[in-house]
């Protein structure tokens, strides 16, 4: 199992006065960056009539990912190149165990990273399950950057 590269995190608290190492605030900068151009993604295919509904529920789950990732990168946390929402929630839940809900309720987006996106597969979410799917997006990054220093911010 290869790991990604990642930068430690530096021994300075969060709400600290103190600076922190810019290449980490910048790593985990552009992972949040990531996760709200994907949000931003689902909310315009929103727009749409019809709504294109196997994108949002796409960008949801993306969405969710980049922000576990963004949490595991502030920490010096590796993981692995995967979609699988379980396995990045459960690993986030190492450093924040207080995500367990937002975790519990992001993990079934895991399908979403696959399921739609090719020819014969199963038809297509519902606009309720769209809506759902971003709700949950907007839920997860909302609370990840409630524990993370305002300076990662994007």
């Amino acid at each position: 199992m290869s790991l990604p590269r990642f930068r430690r995190r530096s021994c300075v608290r969060a709400n600290s006065s103190m600076p922190h190492d810019p290449e980490l605030v910048a790593e985990t900068r552009a992972w949040l960056a990531k996760a709200r151009l994907d949000l931003a993604a689902a909310d315009h295919e929103l727009t749409v009539e019809p709504p294109f509904v196997e994108d949002i529920v796409f960008h949801a789950q993306q969405a969710v990912e980049k922000s576990f990732k963004a949490l595991l990168t502030w920490h010096g946390k590796p993981f692995r190149k995967t979609h699988n929402l379980e396995e990045l929630g459960e690993q986030s839940l190492g450093v924040e165990p207080e995500l367990r809900a937002i975790v519990d309720r992001a993990v079934p987006l895991t399908a979403y990273a696959w399921k739609f996106r090719y020819p014969g597969d199963p038809a297509v979410p519902s606009r309720d399950e769209a809506h759902g799917a971003l709700t949950i997006a907007r839920a997860t990054l909302e609370a990840i950057l409630r524990r993370l220093p305002e300076e990662v911010r994007p």
